[in-house]
């Protein structure tokens, strides 16, 4: 019989890595249930550390503060992906690291990302990797163009990659990129972005919401609207897809995955959904951000509730939703929307506001969907 570890019961501490806006909105999910958080962080100015009862300025080499760290908590969390695998394994031998260890690894690399997803048999863009400028023109002409070249590491919200189009000098978007270890993707010709956002808990339980339609300008999210515009039977096979790669992960915790919606001709001619996995996130998600407003447990609660091993929350919408984010700017018009009774703010208490920042966002329930 498989083991399952000991629940830990509120009025415990949880320890997050990372002091973002996910942080922030983690600890405060974890405040509501009668936990206490502890944030770690390099940087000595974060949203998170205004809401956690603790916090730790150090470095992620640091292995003083580290261990000082595991031993003030008793189970560990991440706000991002990208936390060096030796710091999750150094903590993970002093106290429980969810989502895993493996979870990280899985999804630190797009090159390991991708075949990964392909050994599960789900679909994913034709790719190849790059090491150098020879090895991207015979990609790129394997593949077509136009195509998308990509670090393998430390990419978001469309930083760290490139487009090859026709005519497009291929050595000259190489170095103009400057990560010598790469990777090329062929252009998926979707017609719409969307999201699963999902749970899984320590006994294998698992629980996702319905299925997103994701906008995006600049390469950052903009909208998410729920319900996605999807047939019922594709968003069906996402969430399917979204289950197999949390099992085959032994994943604990909060998903996010990322697909295109392509269409394509079926075996009796008519044009038929597909679907195609771009990416996964071993956290909570920018696109779940409306499940603090629209849904019966709020991505965050159920973060929280599948690391310590509690129930998972019901996953029921609450009406259509239309969730924006602030980007720069954006949010100093805050009065204009605290106005408006159908709207529901939330900043991050960040204190610039720049051009391509997270600042906020902000939901509206029973919302009829963007053209």
């Amino acid at each position: 019989m498989t083991k399952i570890d000991p629940v830990i019961a509120p009025g415990a501490s949880i320890g997050i890595l990372g002091g973002g806006q996910l942080g922030r909105m983690l600890a405060m999910a974890a405040a509501s249930l009668g936990y206490k958080c502890h944030i770690y962080e390099p940087q000595s100015e974060c949203p998170a550390k205004e809401v956690a009862g603790r916090f730790t300025c150090a470095a992620f080499e640091d292995e003083a503060a580290l261990d000082a760290f595991a031993k003030s908590v008793d189970v560990i969390t991440y706000e991002f992906e990208n936390v060096p695998a030796a710091t999750a394994q150094f903590l993970a031998a002093r106290r429980p690291v969810r989502p895993g260890v493996e979870s990280l690894a899985a999804s630190q690399d797009r090159l390991v990302e991708k075949r990964f997803l392909q050994s599960l048999g789900l679909p994913t863009a034709p790719f190849l990797p790059v090491e150098d400028g020879g090895s991207l023109a015979r990609a790129v002409a394997q593949l077509g163009r136009p195509a998308i070249l990509k670090s393998r590491r430390n990419g978001y919200d469309g930083k760290g990659q490139a487009t090859i189009r026709e005519g497009s000098d291929v050595g000259a978007v190489f170095r103009s990129l400057g990560f010598p270890s790469s990777i090329v993707e062929g252009k998926v010709n979707f017609v719409r972005e969307a999201s699963v956002i999902a749970a899984r808990g320590l006994d294998g339980s698992f629980a996702a919401y319905d299925l997103c339609e994701n906008r995006h300008e600049n390469h950052i999210l903009a909208k998410t609207i729920v319900p996605a515009q999807a047939a019922p039977e594709t968003a069906a096979r996402a969430i399917e897809m979204t289950r197999v790669l949390a099992d085959a992960l032994s994943y604990v915790g909060v998903i996010g995955v990322e697909f295109f919606i392509t269409l394509e001709k079926g075996r009796d001619g008519q044009m038929e959904e597909q679907l195609c996995v771009n990416e996964f996130a071993p956290r909570v998600h920018n696109s779940g951000h409306w499940t603090q407003d629209g849904a019966t447990t709020s991505q965050f609660e159920q973060h929280i509730r599948a690391i310590c091993g509690l129930p998972l929350g019901a996953t029921t919408r609450l009406g259509d939703i239309l969730m924006e984010n602030l980007i720069g700017h954006e949010a100093d018009g805050w009065a204009s929307i605290l106005g408006n009774p159908e709207a529901r703010l939330h900043l991050y208490g960040k204190g610039e506001a720049r051009a391509g920042r997270k600042m906020g966002h902000v939901t509206y329930v029973n919302q009829k969907p963007c053209a």
